[in-house]
C-alpha cells in the first residue's frame, strides 16, 4: 500500500505541449512581442469628449477601408508563420482568453522601449505610457491601442510577417549591453500576436514610428498579407493601433463586462495605464412634465439615466511584490492578500523576498490564519491554486500540480513573479524545468523559514498546527528532502503534555536519564491510547509517549525511523524496545515463560487465528493482559480507516494480521487461569476464561471485539459466578 493512497484515503475520510517551449532570456523578447502596438490618435481629453462609441469606432476603423487600396502591396507569409497561425488556431490555445493577454502584453512592451527611449529625449517632457480598448458590437471590432514605439515597413515585414526575428533582442544590442537591463522586457516568447487569429479572421495592424510615416498592415488567416500607407484616424506620435474584425462565435469578448474581467485576470499588474472604453450610467435630475403642479409648490421632478462612455483605469492594483519589502506597510500586506485572493481573514504570516542571479524572480507568500473555505471538505482539494504565475506582471498560469509548491503546502497563498521562466509556445502549458525546480525549492524553504518565525509566538504556533498541522505531517511523509526540518515543526499530543500538543525537540529536552528511544502509540483520543495496557511499562519508569490521534500522524510518525539520533518506534508492536532490562527482570521473565508455558499453549488454542502468538508480557504491569501488534502488523486505528473505506467502496477488507496476546504472569486473573488449566483444561469454565482475557485485551488496546454478545454473556457469568450455559 503506498502512502500516497493511504494519505488519499485518510484526506477523504477526514473531511504536452505540442511545440518545444522557447528559452526565456532575462533582456530579450521577440519583436513580435514587443513592437505591436502604439498611439492613440486622440489625446484623454478628446477622446473623453467624444460623443459616441460608434464615432470613435467611424474613425478608427471604418476609415481603414477608405485607404486607397492601389497602394497595397501584398506579400506572402513565411512557411513557418503559416505552420503556426494553423497550430494557435486549431489546437495549440486551450483557452482562447489568452488573446487578449498576449496582446495587450505586446502592447506594454511597446511602451517599456518607448519609455527607455525617452530617457535621453533632451525635450525633458516625461514619458506616460498607456493601453486602450475598446469593444464595438455595432462594427463587430475589437481594438487595443498603445502609444509606444510602432513600426516601420520593414519591422512589419519581419516581426508580422515571419518568426524567430528576435527585434528584442536586436535593439537591446543596438542600445549597447550595459544598458539592456533598462527595457525590463519580459522574453522571447515569439508566437503571441498570432492568438489574435483565435478570435478574428482579420487582423488590422495601424502603426507610426519615430520615421512618421502612418503604416497599415492587414491579414485574414490566409497565406499572404498587405501593407499600405495608411489613411485613417492619424496616430499623433508614435505607437499602434490593432483592429480586430471578430469572428460570429468570438462576439463575447464585445461585451464590456467580459473584457474588463479579463483584463483583471490577465494584466492587473501591467506597468502601464489600462483603459476600457466603457459605458457609464448617470442619473439627472429634471421636471416631471406628467406629474401636477400644486400651487406654492416647486414643481415635481423625476430622475432619468443618462448613458455615456468614459475610459475606465482597469489595472487599479499595484504590484506589490515589486516594491522592497522595507516599504511595505503591514496593512498594505493584508489589504493586498485580501484582495488578490479574495479572503476575508488577515494572513498569520507572509515572506517577501526577490532572488537574483541564476534566475531571477520575486515572490510573496501567505500563510492564511483559518482554513480556506475550499480546503475545509477536502484538504488537497484539486481545485485550489495556491500560486498564481507571472512573468513580468503579465499572469501566465495558476495550475501546476505540484510543480511550483508541494501539496503539503497547498494552503498556502501566493505571488510568483519571474523573469526568465522557460515557458512552452502557449504559455499555457508548463513545462518541468531546471528554473521551475530552482524555484520550488526556494518558495519551500522561505515557507520553512515563515513557519519557524510562527513558532517562535507560542499562540500563533497553536492556532498554525490546529489549522494547518496535518498538512506538516504529510510533508514529513512525502517530502524527504525536508523531513528534519518539518519534524522540529510537526506538533503531537503527548502523555506529558497539554492539548496544545509538543514538538519533537521539546519532547527530547524531557526524556528521562537512560531512555533512548522516542516512543509513540496510535488510539482513537489521546485518552484512550494515554490508557493503553501496553504503556504500563513505559509509564512506570516515567518515559513520555507521543500518541497519533490522526491517522496521518501514525503514518507519519511510523515513517519518520529517526530523530536526532534517537530511534522513533512504535510502543504497541511486539518488536519495540521498552529499554533496558536488568538482570532479575530478565531472570523473573525466563522463570515465568518456563511456568506458564502450558497455560500459553492453552490459550494459543482455545483462540486459534484470532491471535498469532501467546506470550507472557515483559510490558504490563497492572492489566492482566493486552494485544500488542506483530512487526508489520496494522494498528487498530488504521484497520478501521481500512475497513470503513473498503465498505464505502464496496470492497471486503481482507483485515490486518492477526495481534500478539501478551499475559501478565503477576496478575490473579492470569494466576487464576493457570490454575484452571491445570485442573481441567477441558472445562467450557476455563476455554470461557482464557477468551474473556483475549476480550479485555481487545477493549483495553484498542481492537474491536469480535463478538459483542458472547463478551457480554461471559461478563455476566463472571459477574454472577454461573458457568455460561452450552448453547444445543
Amino acid at each position: 500500500m503506498s502512502l500516497r493512497f493511504l494519505l488519499a484515503v485518510i484526506a477523504t475520510e477526514a473531511n504536452a505541449s505540442l511545440l518545444q517551449p522557447t528559452p526565456v532570456t532575462r533582456h530579450a523578447r521577440s519583436a513580435v512581442a514587443s513592437q505591436m502596438l502604439g498611439l492613440f490618435g486622440t489625446s484623454a481629453d478628446d477622446a473623453c469628449s467624444m460623443c459616441s462609441r460608434a464615432r470613435f469606432m467611424r474613425t478608427s476603423s471604418a476609415r481603414m477601408s477608405e485607404a486607397v487600396v492601389a497602394e497595397a502591396e501584398t506579400y506572402e507569409f513565411e512557411a513557418e508563420v503559416s505552420k503556426v497561425m494553423d497550430i494557435i488556431i486549431n489546437s495549440l490555445y486551450s483557452d482562447k482568453d489568452i488573446f487578449l493577454r498576449e496582446l495587450v502584453s505586446n502592447a506594454s512592451d511597446a511602451c517599456d522601449k518607448k519609455r527607455f527611449l525617452s530617457l535621453s529625449d533632451e525635450s525633458g517632457k516625461a514619458y506616460e505610457g498607456r493601453v486602450r480598448v475598446v469593444a464595438d458590437k455595432e462594427s463587430n471590432t475589437l481594438t487595443i491601442e498603445d502609444n509606444g514605439i510602432g513600426m516601420t515597413r520593414k519591422d512589419l515585414q519581419n516581426n508580422l510577417g515571419r518568426i524567430a526575428q528576435s527585434g528584442t533582442k536586436k535593439f537591446t544590442e543596438a542600445l549597447g549591453s550595459a544598458n539592456s537591463d533598462a527595457t525590463n522586457l519580459i522574453g522571447q516568447f515569439g508566437v503571441g500576436f498570432y492568438s489574435a487569429f483565435l478570435v478574428a479572421d482579420k487582423v488590422t495592424v495601424v502603426t507610426k514610428s519615430d520615421e512618421g510615416e502612418q503604416l497599415r498592415w492587414e491579414s485574414t488567416e490566409a497565406n499572404s498579407y498587405t501593407i499600405a500607407k495608411d489613411e485613417s484616424e492619424p496616430i499623433e506620435a508614435t505607437g499602434t493601433r490593432l483592429i480586430l474584425s471578430m469572428k460570429e462565435e468570438a462576439d463575447k469578448y464585445l461585451d464590456d463586462f467580459t473584457i474588463r474581467d479579463m483584463l483583471k485576470k490577465y494584466s492587473e499588474f501591467i506597468s502601464f495605464p489600462i483603459e476600457l472604453w466603457a459605458e457609464k450610467t448617470e442619473y439627472d435630475t429634471v421636471p416631471d412634465p406628467d406629474a401636477e403642479v400644486k400651487e406654492g409648490e416647486e414643481p415635481p421632478t423625476k430622475t432619468v439615466p443618462r448613458k455615456s462612455n468614459v475610459w475606465e483605469k482597469v489595472n487599479v492594483a499595484k504590484p506589490l511584490w515589486m516594491r522592497p519589502p522595507k516599504e511595505v506597510e503591514q496593512d498594505e500586506y493584508d489589504e493586498f492578500y485580501k484582495t488578490t485572493f479574495r479572503a476575508y481573514d488577515s494572513p498569520a504570516a507572509h515572506v517577501h523576498f526577490s532572488l537574483e542571479g541564476q534566475v531571477e524572480f520575486r515572490a510573496l507568500l501567505y500563510c492564511p490564519s483559518t482554513v480556506p473555505w475550499e480546503l475545509s471538505q477536502d484538504m488537497f482539494n484539486d481545485k485550489v491554486k495556491p500560486i498564481k504565475l507571472f512573468v513580468k506582471r503579465v499572469f501566465i498560469s495558476d495550475n501546476f500540480e505540484e510543480q511550483l509548491l508541494p501539496r503539503w503546502l497547498s494552503f498556502l497563498k501566493g505571488i510568483v513573479d519571474s523573469e526568465d521562466l522557460p515557458l512552452n509556445v502557449s504559455r499555457e502549458l508548463l513545462q518541468k524545468s531546471k528554473v521551475l525546480s530552482i524555484i520550488s525549492k526556494r518558495l519551500v524553504r522561505k515557507a520553512l523559514d515563515m513557519f519557524k518565525d510562527i513558532a517562535k509566538d507560542e499562540e500563533k504556533f497553536a492556532d498554525f498546527n490546529k489549522n494547518f498541522g496535518r498538512y506538516i505531517k504529510v510533508g514529513v511523509i512525502e517530502d524527504r528532502d525536508n523531513k528534519d526540518a518539518l519534524l522540529k515543526l510537526a506538533t503531537f499530543a503527548s502523555t506529558a503534555s497539554d492539548d496544545k500538543g509538543t514538538t519533537l525537540p521539546e519532547y527530547k529536552a524531557r526524556m528521562k536519564e537512560g531512555q533512548a528511544k522516542v516512543y509513540y502509540i496510535s488510539g482513537a483520543s489521546k485518552e484512550a491510547a494515554a490508557s493503553s495496557p501496553v504503556l504500563e511499562g513505559l509509564k512506570k519508569k516515567g518515559y513520555e509517549v507521543l500518541v497519533a490521534v490522526d491517522q496521518v500522524d501514525e503514518v507519519a510518525l511510523q515513517g519518520v525511523g529517526s530523530f536526532d539520533g534517537l530511534d522513533v518506534v512504535d510502543a504497541a508492536k511486539e518488536s519495540a524496545d521498552l529499554g533496558e532490562e536488568t538482570d532479575e527482570e530478565k531472570a523473573e521473565g525466563e522463570a515465568a515463560k518456563k511456568d506458564f508455558e502450558e497455560t500459553l499453549s492453552f490459550v494459543k488454542k482455545v483462540l486459534g487465528a484470532k491471535v498469532d502468538k501467546v506470550e507472557v508480557s515483559k510490558r504490563l504491569t497492572k492489566s492482566p493482559s493486552a494485544l500488542v501488534q506483530p512487526q508489520w502488523g496494522m494498528s487498530p486505528q488504521m484497520q478501521r480507516l481500512m475497513k470503513a473505506q473498503a465498505a464505502a467502496s464496496g470492497d471486503d477488507f481482507m483485515g490486518g494480521m492477526s495481534a500478539n496476546l501478551e499475559l501478565n504472569p503477576k496478575h490473579a486473573a492470569v494466576v487464576k487461569l493457570k490454575a484452571m488449566v491445570e485442573e481441567d483444561d477441558a472445562a467450557k469454565a476455563t476455554k470461557d476464561f482464557a477468551t474473556l482475557l483475549f476480550d479485555v485485551a481487545s477493549v483495553s488496546s484498542g481492537y474491536e471485539v469480535s463478538d459483542p454478545a458472547g463478551f457480554a454473556k461471559r461478563v455476566v457469568a463472571l459477574m454472577s459466578g454461573e458457568e455460561e450455559e452450552e448453547e444445543e
